[in-house]
């Protein structure tokens, strides 16, 4: 075997080692989410199958440091079976166009630069997490969440529907989606050499991800935070909008869907 020989296939190994390392954090996410990450409860529990814990009607689980620690873990890790899988083409990309790098300045810096990459993504996410928690908090406290951590008010699920449907048809929701969906492009227009150069990146990709998905992410207060159902049909859709080719119609298509049902809702309630 001859050393260009050589040099590919670890290349192309390392390709395979990155694409096995997305779909193992994706399984393991999605696992530790179905066991309820933390919380005690399953996510077929609180999808109505069955409730190990109970509560006096109209009262709401204590909010201890406890309760806001595992609050925060089954966010994040909610957030990471969630975005991971659509995530996965521009961390894979991102790979490849290291490893050309590594190979034209003969380093070996593309597997940390690849796991800084992946890391800075999630790390936007991770924070998203946070403001997901502190809004968890606040709707509970105003009486305006189930013990099923779901909307218990009409107008609070109206009102998140149009948002999240009116937030699709915006310029922002536009300029996010169209570097979510070249990244390519995102990477020629943003490169950044060596280690914190690839955090950096995976920051910037991440900030772009929020920017497009986080107001869909946040009807997970409508359907419930842990609804296996919904989690599941709101990462399919987030998946097929960034990498379908019909993702931009499927944008606008779930625009009018969320504006309407949003509107009977508020109208009916």
């Amino acid at each position: 075997m001859t050393r260009s020989t050589l040099v590919e296939s670890v290349f192309h190994r390392q390709t395979l080692i990155v694409a096995i390392a997305l779909i193992v954090l994706s399984v393991l996410a999605w696992l530790a989410l179905l066991a309820g990450a933390g919380t005690g409860m399953s996510v077929l529990a609180m999808s109505g199958w069955w409730l190990p814990l109970s509560l006096p009607e109209g009262e709401s689980w204590p909010w201890t440091p406890y309760y806001w620690l595992i609050a925060f873990i089954m966010w994040a890790v909610m957030m990471v079976a969630m975005m991971l899988p659509s995530a996965a083409p521009m961390v894979l990309l991102y790979a490849k166009v290291v490893r050309h790098a590594d190979k034209q300045a003969e380093t070996d810096a593309a597997p940390l630069a690849t796991a800084a990459f992946a890391s800075g993504y999630l790390t936007l996410w991770i924070l998203f997490s946070v403001l997901a928690v502190a809004l968890q908090f606040a709707l509970e406290r105003a009486g305006l969440m189930t013990v099923m951590m779901s909307s218990g008010s009409a107008i609070l699920s109206g009102a998140l529907l149009i948002a999240a449907g009116a937030y699709q048809l915006t310029p922002l929701k536009s300029a996010c989606m169209r570097h979510c969906r070249s990244p390519a492009a995102l990477l020629a227009d943003h490169w950044q050499p060596g280690i914190g150069g690839a955090w950096r990146m995976g920051l910037g990709h991440g900030a772009f991800c929020v920017g497009c998905c986080a107001p869909v992410m946040l009807l997970l207060f409508v359907g419930g935070v842990m609804n296996l159902v919904w989690i599941a049909g709101l990462s399919i859709f987030v998946a097929l909008e960034k990498l379908a080719p019909f993702g931009t119609q499927l944008t606008k298509a779930l625009a009018v869907v969320l504006l309407v049902a949003g509107a009977v809702l508020i109208i009916t309630a």
